[in-house]
């Protein structure tokens, strides 16, 4: 029986990736995103529903579900993928951008599971697929914002699998890093360039940047791979909860996960020392 997800942010970067790579192995698409314009070529695909859907805007997360479900009879899976970073010196951060950073990157993915709850209650099954990143893993300056964001929803995302577990609804976590073929770097870019940077803290931020630099060298992943163990992740039939998406990152993660905190800080503070 065709299978149907749902998956947030998916005009670009992993979001249209999986949109394609779900297509292509015989599932039904609803693909959403916040300006349905941008999704032209998507719409054109036999298997895919292109509708608008704002995390920030709950009408629209109700109504891109129910579009959803009255045109391929009902949703198997939400891919919550809709998300941005923060680049910046805290102190230099706005209130206003803190709030906008949790109202998509935590609160909106929980509006969106929130909305698909009864549904996949109602069936006894459904599966929620979270897109963290390496940096709900591990903290770096810079993105304190977008770390704070993604560690909530690393801890959301656990806590949520024990409860649905108990509804036959699985719950993963995907967690990517160094993808360059996404607009995600354009943007943090964009927002570090409207911030502003205290003063003591010129020399940190130019050191910084250029451990930035050499990590942006190293990246080999794409869109295409994300999506491959996003696709993995909703139809393994596992209670599996984590999954690495890149492998640029796994270094990282072993550091953080399986050595000791005192060797794990140490390292860290001297990639970063201004």
């Amino acid at each position: 029986m065709t299978q149907t997800v749902l998956i947030t942010g998916a005009s670009t970067g992993f979001g249209k990736a999986a949109a394609v790579h779900f297509a292509t192995n015989g599932w039904q698409v609803v693909a959403t995103m916040r300006d349905p314009a941008a999704g032209t070529d998507l719409a054109a695909h036999p298997n895919i529903l292109v509708t608008r859907l704002d995390v920030q805007d709950l009408a629209s997360i109700d109504g891109a579900i129910a579009e959803g479900i009255t045109r391929f009879g009902a949703i198997d899976a939400v891919v919550n993928n809709a998300g941005f970073g923060l680049f910046g010196i805290f102190e230099g951060a706005s209130r206003e951008k803190i709030q906008e950073q949790f109202d998509v990157n935590v609160f909106g993915v929980m509006d969106v599971t929130r909305a698909i709850l009864a549904h996949f209650r109602a069936r006894q099954r459904g599966t929620v697929v979270n897109v963290s990143s390496g940096a709900g893993v591990f903290g770096l300056p810079m993105i304190s914002l977008y770390n704070a964001s993604k560690f909530a929803l690393e801890g959301f995302s656990e806590s949520l699998s024990y409860e649905l577990a108990s509804q036959g609804i699985a719950v993963k976590i995907v967690e990517p890093g160094g993808v360059l073929d996404t607009r995600f770097g354009a943007r943090s870019s964009d927002e570090f360039g409207s911030a502003s940077v205290p003063v003591g803290y010129e020399a940190f931020v130019a050191a910084t940047g250029k451990v930035f630099e050499g990590l942006r060298a190293s990246r080999h992943a794409t869109s295409e791979d994300v999506a491959k163990v996003i696709f993995e992740a909703t139809t393994d039939g596992t209670d599996r909860l984590r999954y690495v998406a890149t492998d640029d990152i796994r270094p990282l993660i072993h550091s953080r996960r399986e050595t000791s905190e005192d060797a794990y800080m140490h390292f860290m503070r001297e990639q970063f020392r201004a």
